[in-house]
């Protein structure tokens, strides 16, 4: 439209051009004419105004359909761009609402994304969640919800449809376990034979009993055995009412509230002689140790204990004579006292007229003598006590190289097959300590009984000798 008006102008001003061209020409033509006669000008004047105004009615009659079509296009340029204005209007409400719809589709997106990703977690933590007696009842629409995702030949919402089949399935499992499911299948003995059977699970609980009537109990998963394994019950009745709860579909039966755990921390207990062999050989060195220092501490402490300690007031009489220079009544008495004490005054009563240094070194003779029985196979103790940790440290070395040697064989995914070189490990060296604080013990105990002897006697030579001294020499 713009174009058309812009024609009408251009038009018009063309017309313009023409008028003053008409008219300049008309003043020369009047100027060349203005030579000649008044008469001749006058004629060609009037033919001139005539010519003109012929001319201004040619262009006053153009002029005016040409004002009349440029006004109808102006109207219609203005319409038009009315027009124009009302759909680049609509253009911006349709490219915002356009906007909006992919923000809303992007978050949709992210949502289903999520929710897949959710459908995926929820599948694969549903199979593990499984009892291994449902493993079989769920294996295909199992299957189904976690091998969807990875087939391309199925569209978006083929997969959904797949995925929420398990979370229906799900439900539904959780609604019949609650009031308890019964189902057909196989498991296994503690023996290892596979039944035919049926099961019925109430919650986390599963219990079976075989068609054959010889196999009933509570249903689980053994390590390394893709058939759920039955424990048996130890009371016949309880295996009773399990095999009349699953045939009848409904009664009662032996619940156990830690859910299997009371058992399985049963099974871990072991018996003295079961813990030694998991030592393996260090461990029965370690415990020939054990016994070595009880019998020598055994020994040791009658021997000990059968040792006589005179008191005070059994010594009292020798010194006594001794202070008053009575010798023969001082061996009389010495008589009464037995034992390495005993003894010892008695070597000094011989040697009583000599001189000090030598009464002294015969008495301490005869102590370091009773010393060296007295603490006769204690030494044993404290090698036992100072050899047992080392030993232990031994079999810890000898099981951390068994498990390496496990794991280059079966790799390390079966912590039950490393449990003998783990054990080994820990059981000597638990040992080990065992002995060893054991044999310090009784080596110090037995250590201060042997010292309680040697220091009654030192004890008891002192005084002999001080009363010796101080007695008053016999008359000549």
């Amino acid at each position: 439209m713009n174009d058309l008006g812009f024609y009408y102008t251009h038009r018009w001003n063309s017309i313009q051009r023409r008028i003053i061209f008409i008219i300049s020409l008309l003043i020369v033509l009047a100027q060349y004419l203005f030579a000649d006669s008044p008469i001749q000008m006058d004629a060609k004047l009037e033919a001139s105004l005539e010519e003109l105004s012929n001319v201004r009615k040619g262009i006053a009659k153009e002029k005016l359909p040409m004002v009349k079509g440029l006004n109808a296009l102006e109207d219609e340029v203005m319409d038009v761009r009315l027009e124009h204005q009302k759909i680049m209007r609509q253009l911006d409400s349709r490219n915002f609402d356009l906007n909006n719809l992919r923000a809303d589709i992007k978050s949709r997106k992210g949502e289903k994304n999520y929710i897949s990703n959710l459908l995926v977690e929820y599948t694969r933590n549903f199979e593990t969640r499984l009892h291994i007696a449902e493993l079989d009842q769920y294996e295909e629409v199992v299957k189904s919800a976690t091998l969807a995702p990875d087939n391309s030949n199925l569209s978006a919402e083929a997969i959904f449809v797949k995925q929420t089949g398990l979370v229906e399935a799900s439900i539904q499992r959780l609604q019949d376990i609650v009031g308890g499911n019964t189902f057909s299948g196989t498991s296994a003995g503690e023996d290892g034979l596979v039944k035919q059977g049926n099961f019925i699970m109430l919650g986390p609980i599963a219990l079976f009993a075989s068609e054959d009537g010889a196999l009933a109990g509570i249903a689980e998963q053994r390590l390394g055995s893709l058939e759920p394994t039955v424990l048996p019950f130890s009371d016949p009745l309880n295996t009773a009412l399990v095999q009349a709860t699953v045939a009848a579909k409904s009664g009662g039966f032996p619940f156990d509230p830690s859910l299997g755990n009371a058992r399985k921390i049963e099974e871990t207990k072991e018996t003295f002689k079961e813990h030694i062999q998991k030592g393996g050989i260090v461990a029965y060195v370690i415990l020939g140790m054990f016994v070595l220092c009880v019998g020598v501490a055994i020994v040791k402490w009658i021997q000990l204990s059968l040792v006589p300690k005179p008191s005070e007031k059994a010594v009292q009489p020798v010194l006594r004579a001794m202070l008053v220079n009575d010798h023969e009544k001082a061996v009389a008495e010495i008589k009464n006292i037995k034992g390495p004490t005993g003894q010892m005054l008695a070597v000094g009563i011989e040697h009583i007229d000599e001189s000090k240094d030598l009464v002294e070194e015969v008495m301490y003779e005869e102590m370091l003598t009773t010393r060296m029985s007295v603490n006769k196979l204690t030494p044993v103790l404290a090698v036992c006590a100072s050899t047992a940790p080392l030993m232990g440290l031994l079999g810890t070395v000898t099981g951390i190289i068994n498990t390496f040697k496990l794991i280059t064989v079966f790799g390390s995914g079966d912590v039950k097959t490393l449990s003998g070189g783990i054990s080994e490990a820990l059981i000597t060296t638990e040992l080990g300590l065992v002995v060893a604080i054991s044999a310090l013990v009784l080596y110090a105990f037995l250590s201060r009984k042997a010292k309680s002897i040697t220091d009654n006697m030192e004890q008891v030579a002192i005084l002999f000798m001080n009363r010796a001294t101080r007695a008053a020499p016999e008359p000549a």
